[in-house]
């Protein structure tokens, strides 16, 4: 089997495309198709199939598109109800690519419309186990509850994920190769490994989620120290389950500003550029959420800080990054409630001061210190003592919490995070002096 694999870093995505006698077939595919259509003409293959394993939270799928471009079949579990031209996909279920022949499995435990795509060349096998089985853990259960029913829901799926551990992989030989939807760094699990694939043998010798524990215990551990849920997951599982409009359409639509010199809208702004350039000058009451590499998570904290269908603008460090930001923020499905992009001119609007860090070392007690790490991070340790911790995700709802009696210290873990912070406090507290500790915050650890 050729199997190739894409990996979108900044979500820590992975997606695929498996190839046999001149026809491909994808695998939960990111929202722009191009690599994909690359690929194919490379290979002087003809997509015929994409294979959906869910309605994904954490980004937009193309498969909608795919099919509306190549004629592709898409094939999806029955139960997920999918509002967009497909055919269902589950246990028994097979199709044939070339000498490969694909089967479902329905995984219910991280949504209970999840399915584990199994493809089979002789004694050669794959498992496509989408956000159901990771490299070291299994994918959370709360991802799907609803408000006013929420623990009954991720315990229901905790317990379906429980049975899907203990039962639906049995009859799969060791060698059989793993290919996860997600790695290290994605927000639908908790303990994901580096590596970007396994073998399902390594997993049943190494994964926590095959050891012989009880239901309850299993339950226990699959819930406690989950992450944050961002707000756009919801907004994503909807759109996945509709299919998105072409990429290509909706980033048209964003108007583009160059060389702003003066703005006093008061829709909210974002601001991607690197730290430094937003201190020295922003638009006042932006939002600074660093964007430069590919390491940088925008596309988490867009979706963590912005509510869906919330408008905003963008600034940009160059028009260069005009066609990399518009892709990034459709990803998450946000591009049709982006008003405008723009680069600044030459004009001052506003800087941030710099903390007087020897001050903050000999007066602590003279600043409110804000911790904005997650819940876990703080409950495994603490940097300072009288810390008022908020996280990042809570910050714009969260004003009533911060007291203005003294300046206020923003801190993170590394200084990316603090940058975002700051910036949504200073817009919260116009009358307070706020610091972003920024890396300068390992001088403390």
């Amino acid at each position: 089997m050729e199997i190739i694999q894409f990996n979108d870093q900044p979500l820590a995505h992975y997606s695929y495309a498996i190839i046999s006698e001149d026809k491909m077939a994808l695998v939960d595919p990111s929202r722009d198709p191009k690599p994909y259509y690359k690929l194919a003409e490379q290979h002087h293959a003809k997509i015929v199939a994409v294979f959906e394993t869910h309605p994904h939270a954490d980004f937009v799928s193309s498969h909608l598109q795919i099919h509306k471009e190549t004629g592709a079949t898409i094939f999806v579990s029955k139960l997920v109800g999918a509002n967009y031209p497909h055919e269902t996909f589950d246990d028994g279920d097979t199709f044939q690519l070339g000498n490969i022949i694909f089967s479902a499995i329905n995984t219910p435990g991280h949504s209970p419309d999840s399915i584990t795509i199994i493809a089979q060349n002789n004694n050669d096998y794959a498992m496509f186990s989408g956000d159901t089985l990771f490299i070291g853990d299994v994918g959370r259960p709360d991802l799907r509850e609803k408000a006013g029913n929420m623990k009954a829901k991720r315990e229901a799926l905790a317990k379906s994920m429980y049975k899907t551990m203990q039962t639906k992989f049995n009859h799969l030989p060791d060698h059989t190769v793993v290919y996860p939807a997600h790695g290290a760094g994605s927000l639908c699990g908790k303990n994901m490994s580096t590596d970007s694939s396994s073998t399902l043998g390594r997993e049943r010798q190494e994964n926590w989620a095959f050891k012989i524990l009880t239901e309850d215990q299993f339950v226990e551990h699959i819930l406690k120290d989950q992450p944050f849920i961002p707000s756009y997951f919801g907004f994503n599982v909807d759109i996945n389950k509709t299919g998105a409009d072409k990429l290509e359409n909706n980033i048209a639509q964003p108007k583009f500003y160059f060389k702003v010199e003066e703005f006093d809208h008061d829709t909210l702004i974002i601001d991607v550029r690197k730290q430094e350039d937003f201190k020295r000058n922003h638009i006042s009451g932006s939002i600074n959420i660093i964007a430069q590499t590919e390491n940088d998570k925008l596309e988490t904290w867009l979706g963590s800080i912005v509510q869906p269908e919330e408008q905003f603008y963008v600034v940009l460090n160059s028009v260069e990054d005009k066609e990399d930001i518009l892709h990034r923020i459709a990803k998450i499905g946000y591009e049709k409630q982006l008003l405008g992009l723009m680069t600044l001119g030459d004009s001052t609007f506003e800087s941030t001061d710099r903390i007087d860090l020897e001050d903050f070392k000999s007066h602590p007690d003279h600043y409110t210190i804000i911790d904005i790490r997650n819940k876990s991070e703080v409950e495994e340790s603490k940097i300072f003592d009288s810390a008022i911790s908020i996280p990042l995700n809570e910050l714009r709802t969260s004003k009533d919490k911060i007291p203005t009696d003294k300046p206020i210290v923003v801190h993170c873990a590394g200084g990316y995070r603090s940058a975002a912070g700051s910036s949504i406090i200073s817009k919260l507290k116009k009358d307070t002096k706020v610091y972003d500790l920024s890396e300068a915050v390992s001088n403390f650890k």
